[in-house]
């Protein structure tokens, strides 16, 4: 049995904290590979070792003297080895940290180095072996992650390992220069190296007790969700659901391995389990709600539309040529209307709509702005009647508008558009009458 364990950046931004995850961790012998993140905030107005490495660097690029900003960093870790009593120094790391900001390194270097140097701390912390992630992830020429060439390489290297930490975030590109994922990627780095080593479970250690069925910003105490399938993981995370990173989900689903979301400040909690599939009946008819502000809809009206064959497709291919990516299409008998992103669309406006009275001829076009779209999420949907209903009534009773919805065929999820201003009241009203009130 093995398992690979990672611990996200609040988890380990202290002394303090690093020794929780040390209890963590040696509680139980099956945690064996160790992916840790960057230091995160210690207080509510500290900042990120990542963004102070972004900051810094800035400073590089400009031809600015970074010394004090490059000696705060270092005074943060050497803080956590101080605390942690431990006998090691990174002075020879930040030498060469220094010296690569001169040349330029550039900003994937730069930011990767968060990571790089709690994995050298946290491996002298456990008497683990130090795997840097740039000898065994990998990019390639475009940028794409090499998921072929890294779980070929990690999987031999990992094989010699009997306790490993490789730090988050970061491989290599062809040429052996750094290269990040996105922000969060620490997530994506712990699912490699669960497929890699064939782990029995991933665990995902942050600073909440699993996915809450609702914001917590939003909502007040919000409900647990104790199992949730990765196809409605999927669904949540795309529509703004935070707490693991949306690409972290596709090596290990591959491999059928289990996700445990844990606490590292609650590690006696159970956190929510996210499986291929399960048996188990979700506490509520739906598993959860997520959203996101900053949609607008390009209503488009045709009589006749429905015989007209091939006017979805020069439609949508407007957007394709001016590089806007759609969200959902809802169509009618002389109507269809596309959804995209504000910020994508509001500079190409007049272009599209240019391009679709060219090629489609339409009777009229609408644009409607400042929209949110939420997904209502849920495993338990397809054998329950009347959910688009209760959808309905709660929002008629909260004065919310509804918009735009959309099921789609697995009846795994609904899509319900309503304006901005209307977003929380509609997620509150959501969560109330499933949740709450349970009707």
């Amino acid at each position: 049995m093995s398992k690979v364990v990672k611990f996200g950046g609040s988890s380990l931004a202290n002394a303090e904290q690093f020794q929780k995850v040390g209890s963590i961790i040696r509680s139980d012998s099956e945690r064996r590979y160790v992916v840790p993140s960057a230091p995160g905030k210690r207080f509510g107005s500290d900042t990120k070792v990542t963004d102070m490495l972004y900051a810094c660097y800035d400073l590089a690029e400009q031809e600015r003297d970074f010394a004090k900003e490059l000696r705060d960093i270092e005074e943060r870790y050497q803080e956590i080895i101080d605390g942690l009593g431990l006998e090691i120094s990174l002075k020879e790391e930040f030498r060469v940290i220094e010296k690569s900001f001169r040349e330029k390194a550039g900003s994937n270097y730069a930011a990767s180095r968060g990571e790089y140097l709690n994995g050298i701390i946290m491996a002298a912390y456990l008497g683990y072996e130090f795997v840097d992630a740039a000898t065994v992830i990998f990019f390639s020429e475009n940028g794409e992650f090499d998921g072929e060439r890294t779980n070929q390489i990690l999987s031999e290297r990992l094989a010699g390992c009997e306790k490993a930490v490789v730090p988050g975030f970061y491989g290599a590109m062809p040429d052996g220069t750094v290269k990040t994922f996105s922000r969060g990627g620490s997530d994506i780095t712990g699912s490699i190296v669960a497929k890699a080593v064939k782990a029995d479970v991933y665990e995902n250690w942050t600073d909440v007790s699993g996915f809450l069925v609702a914001d917590p910003r939003i909502i007040h105490h919000p409900q647990a969700i104790d199992v949730i399938t990765y196809r409605e993981l999927r669904e949540l995370a795309y529509m703004g659901a935070t707490v693991l990173h949306e690409e972290a989900i596709f090596p290990v689903r591959q491999e059928g391995i289990p996700i445990n979301i844990r606490n590292t400040n609650a590690p006696e909690d159970a956190g929510t389990w996210i499986v291929g599939s399960t048996c188990q009946k979700s506490r509520y008819v739906i598993t959860g709600i997520a959203g996101k502000k900053g949609f607008c809809c390009v209503n488009i009206e045709k009589d006749m539309m429905n015989s007209e064959i091939g006017f979805g497709r020069k439609v949508l291919q407007v957007f394709e040529e001016n590089g806007i990516s759609f969200e959902h299409v809802p169509s009618g008998i002389d109507t269809m209307t596309v959804f995209v992103h504000q910020d994508e669309f509001v500079d190409k406006e007049q272009k599209v709509v240019a391009g679709i009275h060219r090629v489609g001829n339409p009777d009229s076009i609408d644009i409607e702005s400042d929209l949110a779209l939420i997904a209502v999420v849920g495993r338990g949907m397809k054998s329950t009647r009347g959910t688009a209903g209760r959808i309905f009534s709660a929002l008629a009773h909260s004065n919310v508008n509804v918009k735009m919805i959309d099921q789609g065929s697995s009846e795994l999820n609904i899509i319900i558009g309503v304006a901005n201003e209307d977003f929380e009241t509609a997620i509150r009203a959501i969560y109330d009458i499933f949740v709450v009130t349970k009707l």
